[in-house]
């Protein structure tokens, strides 16, 4: 039978039934009656923990300044990559400056040179690249793939003390020793590439430069200097002395550079027609459900700059000496509680909802049931009774790797605050106001809706990241 047969077989039913219907049909009903009815709802709404949870410090001036004390450790950052094909593998020489030795290095041609000295070598899964014991005589920067740091332990068994991941380097520490010689053995965990360089192309270019050598004997100065344990500068205190001992004088310095946060902001603007603004306002104002649409669009924005903003962002602006790699792939109960370990006071986990379940995976596993907590009335996931909030604004990448971030929070407590100024001109909410722009000559209403927002890490340790954390449900 064809579709036109179909067609109009059903309509035959439909007036056999007209026919046979005592009372007034629904359809015919509903012309005269008023529908109850749902306010706007929207799919991109999300619980938005970050924001709900982070401490708001107002900033009245729009920018805050974060003052330190005085830290001579130069911590290590990654270098970062361009690929142009599969052995088409080069260093941004710019990236360079994250090597600890030469942080701050001024000559961009110098580091050019340098960075197109290194050469590419492929390494497969369980090569040992370096031995303990042995000389440095190569300094590696791993381009791809993962390998652990092995060393000998007290008793003579072997430790694991780390893994290294993309844009890590090894071998610059050979210029803090009189005798370089590898700390620990390296082993690939996964196959990868390598980009290397002979401590004779260094030397080379040091023997060249008078600039390179006075910027390296400032940061063997430096490195000379008393810190503590967390690379600040030392103050001299004395202890447990009887008598009349001498006692010691200091002076606590601070950074002479601190860091400043501006407010950031999000903006639209919001246009609604006059005639559906004065005809259509029963039983919901047309003006007030545009705006409240569009400002659960604005904080959602909002919340993914705090954790993804280059400038600001949690994601890209925590310390690397605060980001660990996971040690197999998935995140394991063991590497939870090496990122609980990485400071004095951890408040909640921030983690994508892919990478909850699989955490959830691993636990599964080995017999593990993490316990849970309440929070504004809501039972959330724990571990070590920390709060796992989920996040789909922290990014999975096409490799299905994604983070886990770690955070204290509280100006009291040297953590993460959220910065915000309230008072502004046509405030709606803290931080966000509509202001009437006017209506145009096609009788369009328009509404500037803004958000100024930013965040801050106070300390160093307050915010910590496991890196690829692999997500990806294994096949059955």
């Amino acid at each position: 039978m064809t579709v036109e047969a179909d067609t109009e077989a059903a309509r035959e039913r439909e007036a056999s039934q007209d026919r046979e219907r005592l009372s007034l049909s629904t359809a015919a009903a509903r012309n005269l009656a008023t529908t109850t009815k749902s306010a706007p709802q929207m799919r991109g709404i999300s619980s938005r923990w970050l924001l709900r949870r982070l401490p708001w410090v107002e900033v009245s001036g729009g920018t805050y300044r974060v003052n330190r004390r005085l830290s001579l450790a130069v911590g290590r950052g990654r270098v970062g990559f361009v690929q142009a094909g599969a052995d088409d593998v080069r260093i941004i020489p710019e990236t360079l400056r994250e090597i600890p030795v030469l942080r701050g290095f001024g000559d961009d041609a110098l580091l050019a040179e340098l960075a197109g000295r290194f050469t590419l070598r492929d390494f497969r899964s369980g090569e040992v690249i370096v031995e303990e014991g042995h000389p440095i005589e190569e300094v590696f920067i791993v381009a791809h793939g993962r390998m652990e740091r092995i060393g000998t332990g007290k008793y003579g068994g072997q430790e694991t003390l780390g893994v290294l991941a993309d844009g890590d380097h090894l071998g610059d520490e050979a210029l803090l020793q009189s005798d370089p010689l590898w700390a620990a053995t390296v082993r690939a965990a996964t196959d990868g590439t390598l980009l290397v360089l002979p401590w004779a192309g260094f030397l080379d270019l040091f023997n060249r430069s008078e600039e390179l050598r006075l910027h390296i004997a400032a940061f063997l100065d430096n490195a000379a200097r008393k810190v503590n344990s967390k690379g600040e500068v030392e103050v001299a205190v004395s202890a447990g002395h009887a008598g009349e001992a001498e006692i010691p004088g200091s002076f606590v310095d601070y950074d002479l550079s601190p860091r400043e946060y501006e407010l950031s902001l999000t903006q639209t603007v919001l246009r609604v027609h006059s005639r559906v603004a004065d005809l259509y306002n029963d039983p919901m104002n047309q003006i007030d459900q545009q705006l409240h649409l569009t400002v659960q669009e604005i904080r959602e924005r909002e919340e993914w700059e705090l954790l993804n903003n280059r400038e600001f962002g949690l994601l890209h602006n925590a310390s690397y000496d605060q980001r660990i790699s996971t040690w197999s792939g998935p995140p394991t109960p063991d590497d939870m509680d090496d990122l609980l370990s990485m400071r004095r006071g951890t408040d909640f986990f921030l983690a994508h909802p892919r990478a909850i379940a699989a955490f959830f995976r691993e636990c599964t596993k080995r017999g593990i049931y993490p316990d849970s907590t309440e929070v504004d009335g809501h039972r959330v996931p724990a571990w070590r009774g920390v709060p796992i909030f989920p996040s789909g604004k922290i990014p999975v990448t096409g490799r299905q790797m994604s983070s886990i971030v770690a955070m204290r929070t509280g100006e009291d407590r040297q953590g993460v605050i959220g910065l915000r100024q309230t008072g502004i001109p046509d405030e709606y909410e803290p931080g966000l106001n509509v202001r009437f722009m006017g209506i145009d000559d096609q009788a369009i209403i328009r509404y500037l809706v803004t958000a100024y927002y930013s965040v801050a890490i106070l300390v160093q340790d307050a915010v910590g990241i496991l890196e690829n954390v692999h997500v990806a449900a294994p096949r059955s």
